[in-house]
């Protein structure tokens, strides 16, 4: 009986040190292609991160790299996902500064009363901006705002207790650079960069760090800021805290005459400040009127039909019918 060869099992090809480091050299470059992206992504939402803290508002308009927009990164998809348009300008017509968000009043209704913006007789190079605790019409010519508008109540009041100040001032970017106020603008003028939407009426921390854009600034004498007119301020927080329900605040400047003006960008001192007060519960309405100089002393408030005849702005025309 012929007995078959049998054939040597195949022995398993040992591994030649070529190939090992090739598998090795693509497993490394993998690696490396992994952390790139990873620190890519950081980077991405930390810019983002800073960039909100500053604006909340504030959305990148960057070009996105080809290959990530394939990739199912978290936080990328709310970038791909923002709005590109909105309407800047008061008077609801023109172009917004590039990457900037919907800004116009009607995204920001609830800071009126009755829900409804005053209709002024809107200027060249105003723009309203709509922020998480007030809203502005801000002026290019001045670099001031026009007027700042707040919706206070107890609640909200309440809410804002004990709330850090933030202190970080800043230039707001959704406006161009040729119509805002720069830090360099208020360094060594002499003036302090007064709050009309003051720090003291925010209730949130994000309220509280828009309160520092300059857009929400005028140049005010430093012995006035930190006196009388804080004074008024806080009596203006006083009497919210007690109101039976809504209490609505315009703060703005005045300018008489040919005004001083501050730093390269010439921001507009303003002569006097106003702080305009309307309880919807009661209906009544009176303006504090004060000189924007360090001798001012506390004085009565003026009615609301001397305001208008001072200012030219019906702030209060669609809930005053008249009264003054």
């Amino acid at each position: 009986m012929t007995v078959k060869n049998k054939k040597p099992s195949a022995r398993k090809r040992s591994s030649s040190p070529a190939s090992k480091k090739k598998a090795s050299s693509r497993s490394g470059r993998s690696g490396l292609w992994r952390s790139m992206l990873a620190a890519l992504v950081a980077a991405a939402g930390t810019f983002q991160i800073a960039s909100c803290s500053l604006d909340p508002n504030w959305h990148p308009k960057l070009p996105e790299p080809p290959f990530l927009s394939t990739l199912p990164i978290p936080g990328l998809e709310h970038l791909r996902k923002q709005p590109e348009t909105g309407s800047g300008t008061a008077s609801g017509g023109g172009s917004p500064p590039a990457g900037s968000m919907a800004t116009g009043f009607s995204h920001c209704r609830d800071f009126f009363p009755g829900g409804e913006p005053p209709a002024l007789q809107i200027q060249p190079q105003q723009r309203e901006l709509c922020f998480s605790a007030f809203a502005v019409l801000h002026s290019g010519q001045t670099k001031t705002p026009v007027f700042v508008v707040e919706r206070l109540n107890r609640k909200l009041l309440d809410q804002g207790q004990g709330l850090k100040r933030s202190d970080k001032f800043y230039a707001d970017a959704r406006l161009p650079r040729a119509e805002r106020a720069e830090l360099d603008d208020y360094r060594r003028s002499g003036y302090s960069r007064g709050h009309m939407a003051p720090a003291g009426d925010m209730y949130s921390p994000e309220a509280m760090a828009q309160s520092f854009s300059l857009a929400n600034m005028v140049p005010q004498d430093q012995t006035h800021n930190g006196g009388v007119w804080s004074k008024v301020e806080q009596d203006t927080r006083r009497y919210a805290q007690r109101a039976q329900g809504d209490v609505y605040v315009f703060t703005g400047p005045v300018f008489d005459g040919q005004p001083l003006t501050i730093g390269p960008g010439k921001v507009h001192v303003p002569s006097h400040i106003f702080k305009l007060v309307y309880d919807a519960s009661t209906g009544r309405a009176w303006a504090h009127w004060q000189a924007n100089s360090p001798d001012t002393r506390m004085s009565a408030p003026i009615s609301y039909e001397e305001f208008t005849r001072r200012t030219g702005m019906p702030l209060l025309a669609g809930v005053m019918r008249g009264r003054g």
